[in-house]
């Protein structure tokens, strides 16, 4: 197998690199223990931590040993970097349950065996500390005017850096240390927005150690309008089945923006890089089908096989109207004795979460984007009625991305 640093370079995957002839090297030529943190701040992981995610497996496929890091205790202070203002503080026992919930999604993308890869919180280490001792200890280590420099620090102060979070690169930095010194980590890889809290956890290893370590940052995902990677309208596109649904996330992928598709085949799925490349040739329409694969591909290693083929054949029902499949569609029931007199258009779309209003289910109606079934809705006042319902379900349609089936309750 060739130099995993190759993989992650040719696919787009590196933004900074520390002593990268060195890394390039090292990971040429020997096993490397590395290692990504995530504050469990919500109690899933999202689309946009899909790319350090990937990277950990690609990682881990070419031999080498893989930390993920559940951050318990950095959680408890927030990290500033890449945020306008400061986290909302969570008890040590929602950042508990957070992370257990998160922790069964690393298993999705790398083996958690104790040998190839896995899952520490670094709660073991900092939650125990003396603050006093550690200031001692190793805040003589870190300059404040250096931390300042960091483009994420400077960001802060012009809105307000709290001393709180001031603490995060210093903990960071602990990390670093601890697995070097425990579990022979000499990698932290991250978002570019954590390249300053990297370099700080090597520093303090050469001072501390002598000994070489390396960092390793990604680009900041956003799509090609601009939006940062994972987000929508309605908020978080979550890896949780439950959070967001195996059909919505399915959905969310294929409707990617064409400018998109190349890249994202890249970071998110295992496909070589000369079948992405075939994908995409063609262009214009031609790309619905990289586009399903890429749907296809990353809901398959983020939920399993059996929910890719159900949100692929649930998609082919909605928009190809092949009929089947539509048991993966987003559902709601509805009491039969609802119906008796009809429920409004505007009342059932706004129910449902097609549209997040009655108004905007308004606007969608005077502007001609309401289905139901195959009955386009040409007045507010129309109303679902018995008639509309085949074997019990039918199909509403808010434009031409977005669907979701009511089902009569027996």
């Amino acid at each position: 197998m060739g130099n995993v640093y190759h993989t992650l370079k040719e696919r787009g995957f590196i933004a900074q690199v520390t002593d990268e002839a060195e890394l390039e090297a090292s990971l040429g030529r020997e096993r490397v223990t590395c290692y990504i943190g995530f504050d469990p701040t919500a109690s899933s992981l999202h689309a946009g931590s899909l790319l350090p995610l990937m990277a950990l497996a690609h990682m881990q496929r070419a031999g080498h040993k893989t930390i993920a890091i559940l951050g318990g205790g950095t959680a408890m202070v927030g990290d500033p970097s890449g945020k306008s203002e400061m986290r909302q503080m969570l008890t040590e026992e929602e950042i508990a349950e957070n992370g257990r919930q998160m922790g069964k999604q690393f298993a999705r993308f790398i083996r958690l065996d104790g040998q190839d890869g896995l899952m520490l919180n670094n709660a073991e280490w900092l939650l125990p500390l003396s603050y006093i001792s550690f200031l001692r200890d190793y805040g003589k280590y870190f300059s404040v005017n250096r931390m300042l420099s960091f483009e994420a620090y400077k960001i802060r102060l012009e809105k307000g850096l709290s001393f709180l979070e001031f603490n995060y690169q210093l903990l960071q930095a602990y990390d670093f240390l601890v697995l070097f010194q425990k579990q022979g980590c000499a990698l932290q890889m991250g978002g570019d927005d954590q390249w300053g809290n990297i370099v700080a956890g090597m520093d303090l290893i050469r001072r501390l150690e002598s000994k070489p370590a390396y960092g390793l940052t990604f680009p900041l995902l956003q799509t090609a309008s601009g939006e940062k990677m994972g987000k929508t309208a309605k908020g978080a596109v979550w890896l949780d089945g439950n959070r967001t649904l195996p059909y919505d996330f399915f959905q969310y992928l294929r409707n990617t923006d064409d400018r998109d598709v190349a890249r994202f085949l890249c970071f998110f799925t295992f496909l070589p890089l000369a079948e992405i490349g075939e994908l995409t040739a063609a262009g214009g329409a031609a790309l619905n089908a990289a586009k399903e694969r890429l749907a296809y591909e990353v809901t398959k290693i983020v939920h399993g096989d059996q929910a890719a083929e159900q949100a692929r054949a649930a998609a082919k029902s909605a928009f190809g109207g092949a009929g089947q499949g539509d048991e993966g569609i987003p559902s709601t029931p509805l009491e039969p004795a609802r119906l008796v007199d009809g429920i409004l258009v505007v009342d059932l779309f706004a129910q449902t979460g097609l549209c997040s209003s009655k108004s905007e289910a308004r606007r969608l109606i005077t502007q001609g984007g309401a289905k139901v079934g195959e009955r386009k809705i040409e007045s507010i006042e129309d109303k679902v009625t018995p008639q509309d319902f085949k074997d019990g379900s039918v199909i509403l349609r808010a434009g031409k991305k977005k669907v979701h089936r009511v089902l009569v309750q027996d």
